[in-house]
This record gives structure tokens, sequence and C-alpha cells, in this order.
């Protein structure tokens, strides 16, 4: 499962990261990486950004991105 997967409130743990270059890299940078844990906090109206929480921290992420990115649901 993706984390453009999940809903509103659910957890889980990142698996993968997929991508090359700078959005991968990016996404690396932001604390998103693999065994780490991740939620999913809101979601706007047309789902495109979500807010996360990583590592403490609240942030905004495209669907796109969101894509790149395998999580296990907990």
């Amino acid at each position: 499962m993706t984390l453009g997967e999940l809903k509103p409130n659910q957890s889980g743990i990142v698996l993968k990261v997929d991508g090359q270059g700078a959005i991968k890299k990016r996404l690396f940078d932001m604390g998103i990486t693999p065994n780490t844990s991740i939620t999913v906090k809101k979601m706007a109206p047309f789902g495109d950004p979500i807010e996360i929480e990583v590592r403490g921290y609240i942030m905004g992420i495209r669907k796109e991105e969101a894509k790149r990115i395998t999580v296990e649901v907990r």
C-alpha cells in the first residue's frame, strides 16, 4: 500500500521510498526513510496536498510524492 492510499488518521511504517535523484533526496531530507512511523493527518478536498506527521513534525506533501512511498499499515 502507498502513503497516498491511507485515510486521515491512519498510520503506517515506511517500507520503501521509490524514485530517483532530487525527489528521493527531498523525501529523505524530510525524514521519510524506511522503518519510520508516518501518519496521515488531513487531506485537502481534492486529495492534494496531504498533511502528514513524521518524526514529530507535521508537513504537507503532494499526492504524486505520496504514491512513491510504500507503507505497511499498523
